[in-house]
Parts: structure tokens; C-alpha cells; sequence
């Protein structure tokens, strides 16, 4: 009986590991279709390279941090055959695969704050140092009990800080990160004319964003429901308030937005942003006014960033998962309580504390190492290589190759890019 029950969770926890780590594609898509034709591959190539880099990381240093578990053991102690480490059937290590694809959302989520001008190599540079050392310590805290910050938070207000799913060890954190990561970079070229107004850089390919918000979308049942991380502890009303608040996050986006297809769909994605924290103590209502307010909120700052601010936040990172998960966080201290038809055993005030110190945690995080990497290596290509978009500056390869090929005297075809390089040189 027991050894069915350690398969199943083994399963479980499987299931929500392959869901999540489909919705890297979500975020690659997304990317796709919200930048220019010239940045498509490298949209592409960053969200994968990410990954790789992320779960390499995650699994020699993160976890470590986060959890204090090293896998530097033998093949049996990790399968729990021998040594009392692990548990049976390594549960342990389909555990980490799918906290490892939450790692791996840190660098996906800033990826699309500094599309179409980050330089490659120090991107990954980046993700290295915010996969292992700064989510983390965050994580560490809030899910692996260490360092002492829940104690604190239970002394403080008599709970726990609440977090099931994410909205602010994730979003939020990845959000500030993303911000101080495009403050370091500036704005993109061309992006604001010297009167200061705004010039439209329209989506790429609309039908892209719009798989790639769905993708996300279905992967973020995964994403919540198998937060519970055992089968005895699934919960249907966590898939209620998931579905309440995407649903919620459309709507509210549909109008604000003004029947904008980029708002609509990125409302559904703010909606499941702000009910991770409290997904699992909400009522459904309370899930469906969380989603609602988090996808008027995003398109309210969205055009507040790019129009009066000018930071020039491509995918509107900040926005989506900064603020609607800071939003999330907070909420789950109003809408969990069970004068709100909540399940209760959350508190306002220690909600809004371990929000602010997630957010704080993300920002301070990213300006020091985006900070460190600009004063040492650079992190913006130069204005040549913005100018000829990072696909073939980086790749040597656009998304559409006959739209960027020439053929040269010799009958040889060469991007565009080369071909003038060739040309000014000579």
C-alpha cells in the first residue's frame, strides 16, 4: 500500500513537473509574437538556453541553498534503497524537476522585459547568478523553512506568510528582477522620439502571443494544483479559483484594454499570476475579483510604463508578474480570510510585509547583479547589432531566412547583416 501510494505521488508531482515545463514554450511564444520579426530565433534560443542553464545550476547549487539537500550522493541513497536522505522511489528527484521548472521561470519571466537589446552571453551569465544564489535564498525562505524567516512571520502575526503557489516567490520576484534588469538597459533604439512621445512597435505575430498565452495558460493547472506536491493533498478548489481568476483577468482586460488582443490574452496570464499565492484559501468569488483586478491593473500600468514612465518594458514584465503577484500576495491576506468566504489561516498584515520584502528581494537582486554585469562584460548589444536585430547579430539566422538573404556576385547567398558588414569593409 505504501509503495503505491509513494508511486502515485511520484506521478503526481511528474505530471505537474512536464505541465510547467511546457509552459517555457508558453513563454517562448509569447516572446515570439510580441517582439519584431529581426528578434524571433533569439527569443527562441534565449527561453531554451535558459532553461539548460537554470536546471544546471538549480541542481548543483539552488536547491542546496533552498532546501539544503545536496544530490551529490550515490545513485541508491537517491532512489531511498539505502541512507534515510531520500525518499522511496526518488520522489525527491521528481521534486526537484518540478522546482526546478519554477526556477527556470525567473529568467524566462525577464526575458521578455529585455527582448530585442541584451547581449547573449551575459544573459546566461545572469540567469546562472539569479538561479543559483538569488531565488534561492528567497525560496529558501518562504518554502524551505530556512534562514528563520517564517518564525519571524509566525512570532510576528501568528501565521505563517502564505504562498502556495508562487504569486510572489515566482512573479513577483521575477517581476523585479525584470524591472531593475531593464532600468540597467535602458530603452530600446528608436523606441521614443526626442519629444518624448512614444513610437508603436506593433507585435510581430499576433496568433504566436495568443498560443503562447494559452500554452501558459493550461500549464499553470499544473503550475497550482500540483503546488500540493502529494496526491492526498490535491485540492479541486485550487483548479476552481485558477479557472475563476484567468477568466476574471480576461474580462476585466477585454474592456480596459479596449479589445486589444495583446491585453486580453496577457490578462488571462495576470489572472493566474495574482491567485497563486492564495489559490488554495480563497473562495471562488474571491478568486474571480483577484483575477479581475489584476488584469485591469495590467493594462493600466502597461500603458503607465511605456507612455508616461517610458521604461521600455517589452512584454510588460513588471507589470505582469511584479505587480499582479505582488498584488496576489496581498490579496490572499483579504480574500483567504473567512469573513470572505475563505478557509482562513492567513493574516493582512503579514501578507503585505512578506510581499514587500519578496519585491524588495527581487529588485535589490536584480540591480546587483544586472549592475555588476553592465560595470564589468556590458549587457546591451551595441547599436549596429540592435539595429540589425538580435537574430542575425547573434544567430546569424533570421525566423523568415528568405526575407534576410542577398545573393552576392559570386552566387553565394548571405544575410543582409554580412553582406553589409562586407560591404562597408570593403
Amino acid at each position: 500500500m505504501e509503495t503505491t501510494k509513494t508511486g502515485a505521488d511520484v506521478l503526481f508531482i511528474l505530471l505537474g513537473a512536464v505541465m510547467v515545463l511546457a509552459m517555457h514554450s508558453g513563454f517562448a511564444f509569447l516572446e515570439v509574437g510580441t517582439v519584431r520579426k529581426k528578434n524571433q530565433v533569439n527569443a527562441l534560443v534565449k527561453i531554451l538556453s535558459d532553461f539548460a542553464v537554470s536546471t544546471i545550476v538549480y541542481f548543483f547549487v539552488g536547491y542546496s541553498v533552498a532546501y539544503g539537500t545536496s544530490f551529490l550522493v550515490g545513485a541508491d541513497v537517491l532512489i531511498g534503497k539505502t541512507g534515510t536522505a531520500f525518499a522511496a522511489s526518488g520522489y525527491d528527484l521528481v521534486k526537484f524537476f518540478f522546482l526546478a521548472t519554477f526556477a527556470a521561470a525567473i529568467p524566462a519571466i525577464v526575458s521578455g522585459g529585455i527582448a530585442e537589446r541584451a547581449k547573449f552571453t551575459t544573459q546566461l551569465m545572469a540567469t546562472a547568478l539569479l538561479v543559483g544564489l538569488v531565488y534561492p535564498l528567497f525560496e529558501g525562505m518562504v518554502w524551505g523553512t530556512r534562514f528563520g524567516f517564517q518564525d519571524m512571520m509566525k512570532d510576528l502575526f501568528g501565521v505563517a506568510f502564505h504562498d502556495f503557489a508562487g504569486s510572489v516567490v515566482v512573479h513577483a520576484v521575477g517581476g523585479w528582477i525584470g524591472l531593475a534588469a531593464v532600468l540597467m538597459l535602458g530603452t530600446r533604439l528608436g523606441r521614443y522620439r526626442k519629444d518624448g512621445r512614444l513610437v508603436a512597435f506593433p507585435p510581430s505575430n499576433i496568433p504566436f502571443l495568443a498560443l503562447g498565452a494559452w500554452v501558459l495558460s493550461v500549464g499553470w493547472f499544473g503550475f497550482n494544483v500540483m503546488s500540493a506536491q502529494v496526491i492526498a493533498d490535491i485540492s479541486g478548489l485550487v483548479a476552481m479559483n485558477s479557472l475563476m481568476a484567468m477568466v476574471g483577468g480576461i474580462v476585466t482586460s477585454l474592456v480596459v484594454g479596449r479589445n486589444d488582443p495583446g491585453f486580453i490574452h496577457n490578462g488571462a496570464l495576470a489572472g493566474l499570476v495574482a491567485v497563486c499565492a492564495g489559490s488554495d484559501v480563497m473562495h471562488p468569488v474571491g478568486a474571480l475579483a483577484t483575477g479581475g483586478i489584476a488584469g485591469a491593473m495590467f493594462v493600466w500600468l502597461f500603458n503607465l510604463c511605456q507612455i508616461k514612465w517610458k521604461i521600455d518594458d517589452v512584454l510588460g514584465v513588471w507589470a505582469l508578474h511584479g505587480m499582479c503577484g505582488f498584488m496576489g500576495g496581498i490579496a490572499c491576506g483579504i480574500f483567504g480570510q473567512e469573513a470572505l468566504g475563505g478557509l482562513g489561516g492567513v493574516s493582512f498584515g503579514g501578507q503585505v510585509v512578506g510581499t514587500v520584502i519578496g519585491a524588495a528581494f527581487g529588485l535589490g537582486g536584480g540591480l546587483a547583479v544586472y549592475g555588476g554585469l553592465k560595470a564589468t562584460l556590458g549587457i546591451r548589444l551595441s547599436d549596429e547589432e540592435e539595429f540589425a536585430g538580435a537574430d542575425l547579430s547573434i544567430h546569424q539566422i533570421g525566423a523568415y531566412p528568405e526575407d534576410a538573404t542577398t545573393v552576392h556576385d559570386d552566387g553565394l547567398a548571405m544575410s543582409v547583416h554580412s553582406a553589409n558588414k562586407r560591404k562597408a569593409a570593403g
